[in-house]
């Protein structure tokens, strides 16, 4: 792909290309600006598929230690990924599962969700029983890959060219086989789709996305947040479950994670660990996320959480999107036709590389449509395809000159001179000359704009590129541009181009000049005296705020730790996880430490 740039244009080393693999294993590409936030590339993948309900997705990545994180939509993706090699290659997963996927209104929606869950059960994330495994397989061998069974087609064996489960025995494909023939038998790819999210989010794994940790006794435990709660898996078997409604706090401490609540009245408090503080932070947001977005009503209720403690300040965290009740409410709401999937497999042959212009990624925000012919130039090329390829012809010679041009340093006035006498000397009419010059001017117009930063390339290489446009010598753009060049009129307005960016830089330079011996005499100025008594003064607030704290903080917490008044609000303090963490992980050692070394001294002093 071509790309233009004039010297206000700031340098495209900015831009970072961006792959994002889909749910059917096909990939998207945009280029995207070192200020562009996650949400761009969520909003570029659902305009791709042309999808409104888009609330349950996400984009999910992998740094470098393999630790996955979840793409934040108010933050600059090139931060986000700062440590991540170019280009950037990012997925497209479901981030919240539908606690109801019948209340989803589009079939698109529908069948997003069936092939994430089709991954979730290939990869060994939906566990379920032997009957249910053999229907889900059945409905996707029905929905997405065979539809009804046909004797003269099917082999007796052809489930096994299918690689459904991570372990597939032949007695679970007989099975399959069994319900694919007699229950599934008319169904089209929606309802067998349909079909399968309803029998798949009755069971436990649904929509949880296991991460591994040892509990209190270092056992392995894998840990999960659903629509209904906290989740705690040991081997096949859920072991807690504990509702969002009953969760009071998440909260982590370098590779600790606690999961505080209510469970039958009494106060539980769940501690796990995990391989590194990135995977316990990880495992933390995808909490706080999950809580906010099943438990609260409102997007406006949604709160920062903290995982500080009492002397240490934290990673503070806020969900920014909605909350399931508001997207079921849009959805209700939503009044197009829905896009109908007419081909399973079209997702699937679709990739698509979008370069998206400095203009367009900073200010709309939107991703590009490629522009299509009008209805009238279909009709056009329709009467007359002669006529039509002939103004296409003379205007991707137009192209292919303006890239010769570009890497000559040509300026836009010169090539506007140039373009004009290639089309005056065009050989057609007066009305195709007229229809080429718009059309040249139409290509030329980006060059004028400062946000241009790109052509579309009108022809490749492999089928002739320059030699195909230009057929004879004299045609040719580097040829034609000598001749140009020797011309006495255009030669001058070369060295009047020259001239201006000479008196252009002259001039910058000399503000800059400026502007520097002021910023000198202004430092000068802060150097005196009175920055060292500024200095001075601060140093004196600061350790007398700090004297005032010590002499407020200590007496409070001597008073909770080492007295026995049973006061109602202190006994409230010392019943909280932080106070009591505080009170067994630092205060007990620390006192002990301490009256260690006073024995020791006293010890000495008698000794002596």
């Amino acid at each position: 792909m071509l790309r233009f740039r004039s010297p206000s244009i700031r340098s495209l080393d900015q831009e970072v290309l961006c792959t994002i693999r889909l749910l059917d294993d096909s990939e998207i590409s945009c280029t995207i600006q070192k200020e562009t936030k996650g949400q761009f590339l969520l909003d570029h993948v659902c305009n791709h598929y042309n999808l409104l309900e888009k609330d349950y997705f996400g984009i999910r990545y992998v740094d470098p230690e393999k630790q996955r994180h979840w793409l934040e939509p108010n933050k600059p993706v090139v931060k986000q990924m700062k440590s991540a090699l170019h280009p950037f290659t990012m997925c497209f997963r479901v981030k919240f599962y539908p606690h109801e996927p019948m209340k989803i209104k589009e079939e698109l929606t529908r069948y997003l969700l069936y092939l994430q869950l089709k991954r979730d059960i290939y990869h060994g994330r939906l566990l379920c029983p032997f009957a249910e495994a053999a229907y889900l397989g059945a409905c996707i061998v029905q929905a997405a890959e065979l539809g009804d069974y046909d004797p003269e087609e099917h082999p007796s064996d052809y489930i096994r060219d299918f690689k459904l489960f991570p372990k597939q025995s032949l007695k679970l494909e007989r099975k399959i086989m069994e319900i694919h023939k007699n229950e599934l038998r008319g169904q089209c790819a929606a309802l067998a789709e349909l079909n399968m999210l309803q029998r798949a989010h009755s069971l436990e794994t649904y929509g949880v996305d296991p991460h591994p940790c040892k509990d209190f006794t270092g056992s392995t435990a894998f840990l999960g947040f659903t629509a209904t709660g906290f989740v705690v898996f040991q081997g096949n078997k859920r072991i807690h479950l504990l509702k969002w409604g009953d969760v009071s706090k998440l909260k982590f401490e370098g590779k600790t994670f606690y999961v505080i609540g209510v469970q039958k009245e009494k106060k539980l408090v769940l501690t796990f660990h995990t391989t590194t503080p990135a995977a316990c932070k990880h495992l933390w947001k995808c909490g706080v996320e999950n809580q906010a977005f099943y438990k609260c009503a409102k997007s406006s209720q949604i709160k920062t959480v903290s995982s500080s403690n009492i002397f240490f300040k934290g990673s503070r965290f806020r969900y920014s999107g909605k909350v399931a009740k508001e997207v079921i409410e849009a959805s209700s709401k939503i009044q197009r036709d829905p896009p109908e999937v007419h081909s399973r497999a079209q997702f699937g042959q679709s990739r698509s590389y979008n370069s998206l212009s400095h203009k367009n990624l900073i200010m709309n925000m939107e991703p590009l449509v490629p522009a299509l012919p009008s209805t009238n130039e279909y009709e056009e090329a329709a009467a007359d395809p002669g006529r039509r390829n002939l103004r296409t012809h003379h205007t991707l010679r137009l192209h292919v000159l303006l890239q010769h041009a570009s890497e000559s340093h040509i300026g836009p006035p010169l090539l506007n001179n140039v373009c004009l006498c290639l089309v005056t000397n065009a050989p057609q009419s007066q009305e195709e000359k007229r229809q080429i010059k718009s059309d040249f001017m139409n290509i030329l117009s980006p060059l004028s704009s400062p946000c241009a930063s790109m052509l579309p390339t009108p022809v490749e290489d492999s089928q002739g590129g320059v030699n195909q446009l230009f057929s004879s010598p004299v045609q040719s753009p580097a040829r034609l541009l000598r001749e140009l060049h020797a011309d006495p009129d255009i030669q001058a307005q070369l060295e009047a181009e020259r001239e201006r960016d000479r008196e252009f830089e002259r001039t910058r330079l000399a503000a800059r000049s400026r502007m520097s011996g002021i910023l000198a005499s202004s430092l000068r100025l802060l150097s005196s005296n009175e920055r060292v008594n500024t200095w001075v003064l601060g140093v004196a607030r600061f350790v007398a705020v700090l004297m005032g704290v010590l002499l407020i903080t200590v007496p409070t917490l001597l008073l909770l730790l080492e007295s026995d008044i049973d006061v109602s609000f202190l006994h409230e303090i010392r019943q909280t996880p932080e106070f009591e963490q505080f009170h067994y992980e630092y205060y007990c050692p620390l006192r002990r430490w301490i009256l260690c070394k006073i024995s020791m001294a006293m010890e000495n002093l008698w000794s002596d």
